[in-house]
């Protein structure tokens, strides 16, 4: 990434996580959570309109979404959705499990309890709820997480229903599938004190393990959605929503801090050039039909839609402004602010969106003919120091794209604009839609006040997991890699490790990389280690502290005793004839191959390269038997003893 200095910069972040939470039953009502499916049995339209808030005001982000005019389709299972979701009846209490484990979440983060939890209506207009609104509440305030040496604080700690997922998003029509509308999200939202884009990575790394250990909550795709929210010194909050990946933050949390320090250096621009809000000039005007020159305009032509030339006086400089930089080091201009809103709000979106003269978007590019710019410019009475544009699509669309890219440039000369920005793979963001305000929430009047008792926190409070920053200080006592490390205190499997060396004595280190390592072997052979009860676990190590199989033979174990669980693990040792190897019958065997391959042909028959290769093979022999370390000490002493294949014999052979 290009150097910024943050300090300089002002850089400040801070993080809402999302994780669905792991329960039987949606927040709301008493569907099924969990279940996904790409069938459907009915589809419903319906149409989004904006309200009022309780003090009277449109929230900014809900009249945004009215102009696009969307129409709403959602695919609804009967058996995964209800008539709650669907806005026909009011909703359950919610689900007793989704709150204690959001009070979890908020204890384990250091939060202050609420003594009350008060449910409140989340405005949403862009259909992805069919009421209209998201129910949240808050558990728990003013926690925080270790990073290093200081604490970042939390805001807050809540619960809240998951939205619909989306299916397609084409032109004024979007469709959704409701079945994971409704289940419950756990929502961890921290202070802005993250000063540099690796400190938040660190932090959504820290707040995930939070999460994970609990085993509460989901995994896997879909079941996490990560959103920060960046500014610099003169600039606002801007949200990145849905950063699919901990690493991701760096990248994109940086390319933010680059747009708003650009986004302040146009400003600076324009205000030298003498160009205010009230100032800026948008001229547009129908191109002909017979000098497109491009299969795109061509296409649009023959369907009877309509071509646009747009000058905007004065911003060619600007519209060619980097803002961004890809992964591939592509610079993305000024250009993308217009390009997104016009794609987003006039629902003008088959890329490449539109043509520039001054400038081209890495994302959508695209040129036409100088022929083409020729007219445009004559038709407009664009000059060399204006911006110069084309659009097309149906003209009540262009309409609306016209007054998008004036309202832009406008912005542009007074501040940054309060935007959500979605994520793109490219490290880059793009347009998504106007920040949301205070406006949009407001109390709801369908459930009543939920009481938080005192001896019940106390009683969640005494069953809490260790946090992963006290694990992570007695792991690394232990010796353990930082690898397996990071994989115990990210889920329950460092509880898991705990419990095995408390009951059985094995070795941390082995219990360790068990669980890691060879966890995650048998899981791409197709086993199922989450299946294994943590009896079956202990079972496994205590026979393995009692000397009656090597660590050689716990894979091949782990793939058995994952199988039928009626089947005990004296008759897998049994039947695998896993069965302890007596001293002398190991000895017996490190002979026999040290005098059949003692003398085998090598590339390098160094002594430590033959004591390797013998050892292989009595390994195999002794069948997990004993191991490793036992195995190499037998074959060292008898390889270096006087005798038939020792180490002399073998020197006198080869003299």
């Amino acid at each position: 990434m290009p150097i910024l200095d943050y300090e300089a910069l002002g850089f400040r972040a801070g993080l809402e996580i999302h994780y669905q939470l792991l329960t039987d039953q949606k927040l709301f009502c008493r569907c099924p959570a969990g279940q996904y499916s790409t069938d459907f049995d009915i589809e419903i339209l319906r149409h989004m309109r904006p309200t009022l808030s309780e003090l009277g005001e449109y929230d900014g982000t809900a009249l945004m979404e009215f102009k696009t005019r969307k129409e709403v389709i959602y695919q609804i299972r009967n058996d995964l959705v209800c008539t709650y979701e669907m806005d026909d009846t009011p909703p359950f209490p919610p689900d007793p499990r989704a709150v204690d484990i959001a009070l979890e979440v908020a204890l384990l983060l250091g939060c202050s309890i609420v003594g009350e939890i008060h449910i409140t209506r989340k405005q949403y207009l862009d259909g992805s709820i069919p009421t209209g609104f998201q129910r949240t509440a808050l558990v728990g305030v003013e926690g925080r997480v270790p990073l290093g040496n200081k604490e970042i604080p939390i805001i807050q700690v809540g619960f809240e229903e998951d939205s619909c997922r989306e299916v397609r998003d084409e032109g004024h029509r979007i469709t959704f599938r409701t079945d994971r509308l409704g289940m419950p999200l756990v929502e961890v939202v921290t202070h802005p004190e993250m000063r540099t884009p690796q400190e938040v990575a660190e932090v959504g790394r820290r707040i995930g393990q939070i999460l994970q250990i609990t085993g509460k909550v989901r995994r896997g795709l879909g079941s996490v959605r990560q959103d920060v929210n960046v500014s610099i010194n003169g600039a606002p909050r801007v949200e990145i929503k849905g950063v699919p990946r901990i690493p991701a933050f760096e990248r994109l949390t940086h390319n933010e801090a680059l747009r708003q320090k650009g986004l302040l250096e146009i400003k600076e621009h324009l205000e030298r050039r003498g160009i205010a809000k009230d100032k800026v000039v948008v001229q547009s005007a129908p191109m002909p039909v017979d000098i497109m020159g491009h299969p795109v305009l061509e296409k649009c032509q023959a369907e009877g839609k309509s071509v646009w030339a747009v000058r905007v006086e004065g911003f060619a400089e600007v519209l060619a402004w980097p803002l961004q930089e890809t992964l591939n080091g592509d610079a993305v201009p000024f250009l993308r602010e217009i390009a997104g809103r016009i794609r987003v709000i006039a629902c003008l979106d088959e890329p490449p969106i539109l043509f520039c003269r001054e400038a081209a978007d890495p994302r959508n590019p695209g040129e036409v003919n100088s022929k083409a710019w020729e007219v445009a410019a004559d038709m407009t009475g664009a000059d060399p120091p204006d911006a110069l544009m084309i659009i097309w699509g149906p003209e009540p669309d262009l309409q609306t794209a016209v007054q998008e890219i004036k309202i832009r440039c406008q912005e542009a000369t007074e501040e940054i604009p309060r935007d959500t920005r979605q994520a793109l793979d490219d490290g880059t963001t793009d347009f998504e839609r106007v920040l949301a305000g205070p406006d949009r929430m407001y109390p709801d009047t369908d459930l009543p006040l939920l009481p938080v008792e005192e001896a019940h926190v106390a009683q969640l409070e005494a069953a809490l997991p260790e946090p992963p920053w006290k694990q992570e200080t007695r792991y690394l006592a232990w010796g353990l890699p930082p690898d397996v490390i990071e994989v115990l205190t990210s889920s329950t499997r460092g509880a898991l490790l705990d419990k095995i060396v408390n009951r059985t004595g094995a070795s941390p280190l082995l219990v360790g990389t068990v669980l890691v390592h060879d966890w995650k072997a048998l899981a791409r052979k197709g086993g199922n280690p989450v299946s294994l009860s943590d009896d079956r676990w202990g079972e496994l190590f205590q026979a393995h502290q009692n000397r009656r199989f090597g660590r050689e033979a716990i894979p091949h174990l782990l793939e058995k005793i994952s199988g039928p669980s009626d089947v005990t693990l004296d008759e897998i040792l049994e039947s695998s004839c896993l069965v302890p190897m007596t001293e002398d019958a190991l000895q017996q065997i490190v002979d026999e191959v040290i005098g059949t391959h003692g003398n085998d042909p090598m590339h390098n028959p160094t002594a430590e390269n033959r004591i390797r290769r013998l050892m292989g093979i009595v390994m195999k022999r002794a069948g997990g038997g004993r191991n490793g370390r036992e195995v190499r000490k037998v074959v060292e002493q008898r390889w270096k003893e006087p005798g038939p294949g020792g180490a002399a014999e073998s020197t006198s052979r080869n003299g």
